[in-house]
């Protein structure tokens, strides 16, 4: 399916095939081929000339994506992941840094600590399009971590982030990550009271909510009282890959400062409690091998808490459709000992 929305000079030339769904990549062939250029120059020094043979659009998340096989000459070929932003907002009340964030995430951490990650190529910015393009090393043969037939992917995803909460922990204070944002108690009480004014109706419904909302300082305090880190932010199957036994985390928009139970706790999401059980106990292992703290347990439960109300807080047509994450709410208050038999 060729590009039909784009001008005559920026269609792709014949025989480049475009798949996927119907949402546009903002840079045409010629733009997005000079583009490449320029980061291919930059990252090899008298690289060959590039030619752009075929771009496969990407149904998944909220950025347009794809991706760019490109030929170098002499038979050789490179596969590139390109990720845009271009007009949309979906910075979610400040949750999301945006992809110019996510590039700083990969250049000043991920990239020089040497954890397992796709090779940033470079980020352009086309401040006159409002056009962002991250561009990264495509992870052939790569799956999300749920559709792998290794029994302890899973596991080994719980094991990547608690190595790279433990590793990042120290260097936490470090002047090239103040790019990163601190979750502080302003952040937090933001979802609060946005789930609460988009419940409306509702409410009536969640008399407890109305209890969560006056009693929502002890959740912020078990937060900001848990040893800080680096943390992904959105650390969902859906956005880890697994390829050859190695984990790759993907989508690193979010990435912030914050307790590091955030990521296990969205990564334990939705899984039988005996599983949950054995991520703990992995993740602990791998941040913690001398023995984690003492209120460890209760912060995770806080984190359950905050998450529920990152996606309630999001929007009110979020909010209205997400009747099973205000069980999970209930559920965690009550774990916590917020609300008792309401």
């Amino acid at each position: 399916m060729i590009f039909n929305n784009l001008p005559l000079w920026e269609k792709p030339n014949k025989g480049i095939e475009i798949l996927g769904s119907r949402r546009t990549v903002p840079l045409g062939l010629y733009k997005l081929t000079t583009v490449l250029t320029s980061v291919m120059s930059e990252n090899r020094p008298c690289a060959p000339q590039l030619k752009v043979i075929d771009r496969e659009r990407i149904n998944q998340g909220t950025s347009p994506k794809e991706i760019v096989t490109c030929e170098l000459g002499h038979g050789r070929k490179i596969r590139l992941f390109c990720k845009y932003k271009a007009g949309q907002n979906h910075n979610s009340h400040g949750h999301r840094g945006g992809i110019g964030h996510e590039a700083k995430v990969y250049s000043k951490l991920l990239g020089p600590m040497q954890f397992s990650t796709p090779s940033l190529w470079g980020c352009h910015t086309d401040e006159s399009a409002g056009v962002v393009c991250l561009i990264l090393e495509y992870l052939d043969g790569s799956m999300r971590v749920t559709e792998s037939t290794e029994a302890d992917a899973m596991v080994l995803a719980v094991r990547w982030i608690g190595q790279f909460h433990a590793a990042v922990a120290a260097r936490r204070a470090d002047n090239v990550f103040t790019f990163l944002m601190p979750y502080d108690k302003a952040y937090y009480q933001g979802w609060v009271q946005r789930t609460l004014q988009y419940a409306g109706r509702h409410t009536a419904h969640y008399q407890w909510l109305k209890v969560l909302f006056e009693q929502f300082d002890k959740v912020v305090k078990a937060l900001l009282s848990a040893p800080p880190t680096i943390i992904h932010g959105e650390y969902y199957a859906q956005n880890i890959l697994f390829r050859n036994g190695k984990i790759f985390p993907v989508d690193w928009e979010s990435a912030a400062i914050g307790a590091g139970e955030i990521d296990l706790a969205s990564l334990a999401e939705g899984w039988p409690e005996e599983i949950a059980r054995r991520f703990e106990s992995e993740y602990r292992q791998k941040r913690w091998p001398n023995g984690p703290p003492h209120d460890f347990e209760r912060t995770l439960c806080a984190a359950r808490i905050y998450l529920c109300l990152r996606w309630l807080g999001e929007s009110p047509e979020l909010t209205a459709a997400d009747s099973f994450r205000f069980d999970r709410l209930h559920s965690a208050c009550q774990q916590f000992g917020l609300i008792q038999g309401v």
